[in-house]
């Protein structure tokens, strides 16, 4: 089986992804979609950034590893009456499935960042873009203070070492690797570039409740309340997530709306 496939299916990431959608729908609005605009959304879950890009007029695919996914995205997409939209499955490090030079634009928003051998996942995008086309990235950035990151570092803090070899998704947040790894792909440096973003996580619930929901249905959290239960620590675990949430929560009103801080990546082919 492989690892990052049983990852991804296990639990139920659209849970998560409904909390997401509103950034989603406005990073899209700034990519400059037009009708017809041919997009590949790579780790695309059940579609937080293919919905409003193929709204938005574009013929877009969405390639996700986890078969779950990709049947809740072909739901969405049949019940919102979205044809110029559909989804199967695939995996960023290989997608033999895929023709040189398909897409105008390839978006990959806190997805391919999850699979191995990044350098062929950076290979993949660009081969499968037009010339004149573009990536856009969007990547969690490793030790920074705002969510994701604190939860990922919390959890990897419960769980098993890595296997060797192992290279964290968390890399693709630091530009230096961003920069070789594009660059071994044949993109030249000066057509990368960075900037600072933010997703804003909105639950209708407290903190505690959203924290409930990663324990349930979000993979790399299960594994981690899986390797606590072990000795003991699930408390633990679920205290320090829990504080985390609390803390970086703004709303007011009972619920929750925590930003979390990513790296976003233009890459111009």
């Amino acid at each position: 089986m492989n690892a990052n496939k049983a990852l991804w299916e296990k639990g139920d990431f659209t849970r998560i992804a409904e909390c997401m959608r509103d950034s989603g729908e406005e990073l899209v609005k700034e990519l400059g979609v037009t009708d017809g605009l041919q997009v590949l959304d790579l780790g695309c879950g059940d579609g937080t950034t293919a919905v409003p890009a193929a709204q938005l007029g574009a013929d877009v695919l969405g390639v996700d590893i986890a078969s779950n996914l990709v049947t809740a995205g072909n739901e969405r997409a049949k019940a919102l009456g979205l044809t110029n939209l559909r989804f199967q499955e695939g995996d960023a490090t290989d997608l033999k499935e895929l023709d040189d030079e398909q897409f105008d634009l390839v978006v990959s928003i806190f997805g391919a960042m999850f699979a191995p051998e990044p350098v062929d996942v950076a290979k993949e995008m660009v081969r499968v873009t037009k010339p004149g086309g573009r990536i856009v990235m969007g990547n969690w950035i490793p030790n920074d203070p705002t969510l994701v990151a604190q939860i990922l570092k919390i959890s990897s803090a419960y769980s098993p070492p890595p296997p060797d070899g192992f290279v964290s998704p968390m890399t693709w947040g630091v530009e230096d690797n961003v920069v070789e790894r594009f660059t071994q792909a044949g993109v030249p440096e000066e057509g990368i570039s960075f900037e600072r973003d933010t997703y804003t996580f909105n639950y209708p619930g407290p903190p505690s409740e959203l924290v409930a929901e990663f324990r349930r249905y979000y993979g790399p959290t299960m594994n981690a309340f899986e390797a606590a239960a072990t000795n003991g620590r699930e408390n633990d675990l679920r205290a320090e997530l829990e504080t985390l949430f609390i803390e970086q929560n703004l709303s007011d009103d009972g619920g929750t709306a925590i930003p979390a801080t990513f790296l976003r990546v233009t890459v111009e082919r």
